[in-house]
């Protein structure tokens, strides 16, 4: 019920007259009201999520200070810039993006999609340049934390420092799961796994509804992200149809029963996947 009412409030607050369009072909961040403060932090709806931890008054006081507003932005948006400098930290508030780096003539491999909830920049170096990219696949909202002030956080509340430190450790976590999918799994175990690890955290935040989700990204972002070709990615895809595990329907994700797919993706579904949110 509680992801229910999250995903309500996230559609009933997304401001149609706010989104900029991209153009063709750039990744160039659009703005509309930087910093704005619309959503106070004890007023949150992804605190409705039951996998969010749940927070202490003087926790959400100290998130609510160190907030410095909201950032909104049009799909297609640089959030962070591989070999760039970025002062601020984020939540994802609404929407999806990706994280990826690149190689010198372009090949790219994205090392995770991001949901609302994720906290970004803190994978990166935390004084120096960033080493990968942020990008939006949607229009997005981010919760603008200065980077600057971290240090400040570890020294003040020990407790959100922790769950920091638990963030990072989990998503390194994560992307040893990935590298094991990518380097020992064969193509359609892979997407299994890739597909059904998107579609949980999906449900987590209350974006499934009667076993469906709108996926945000392409065939190519899927490509990038299980380090397939475009054709290949596109055969594996119809051979999940094919067995029934998996449909697309105009852009939308449907998953008849977990469990098949779990067992193909040698996933464990009673694994834990409550964390923190900042």
């Amino acid at each position: 019920m509680m992801r229910q009412a999250y995903a309500a409030a996230v559609r009933a607050s997304f401001n149609f007259d706010t989104w900029s369009d991209c153009a063709a072909g750039e990744a160039v961040m659009f703005v509309v009201s930087p910093f704005s403060y619309d959503v106070s932090c004890p007023q949150c709806p992804l605190r409705a999520c039951e996998i969010f931890h749940a927070v202490g008054d003087d926790e959400l006081d100290f998130i609510s200070a160190l907030k410095v507003g909201e950032l909104r932005t049009g799909p297609a948006s640089t959030v962070l810039q591989e070999g760039s400098p970025s002062d601020q930290l984020f939540t994802l508030l609404e929407g999806w993006a990706f994280r990826y780096k690149t190689l010198d003539d372009g090949r790219r491999q994205i090392t995770s999609f991001l949901l609302p909830g994720d906290f970004i920049g803190i994978q990166g170096s935390m004084r120096g340049d960033m080493d990968h990219s942020v990008e939006t696949l949607t229009p997005a909202v981010l919760c603008c934390f200065p980077r600057a002030r971290v240090w400040e956080l570890f020294q003040r509340c020990p407790s959100l420092a922790f769950d920091i430190t638990w963030l990072a450790a989990r998503q390194e976590s994560i992307l040893n799961e990935h590298l094991l999918s990518l380097g020992r799994r064969n193509a359609v175990e892979c997407a299994a796994y890739y597909i059904l690890h998107l579609y949980l955290r999906a449900s987590d935040v209350g974006l499934v509804t009667d076993g469906k989700v709108r996926f945000p990204f392409t065939q190519e972002h899927l490509a990038d992200a299980l380090g397939l070709s475009l054709v290949h990615t596109n055969k594996t895809l119809k051979k999940l149809s094919a067995d029934g595990l998996v449909t697309w329907e105009h852009g939308w994700c449907l998953i008849p029963d977990v469990a098949p797919l779990a067992e193909l993706a040698k996933w464990d579904l009673d694994q834990p996947r409550t964390r923190p949110l900042l």
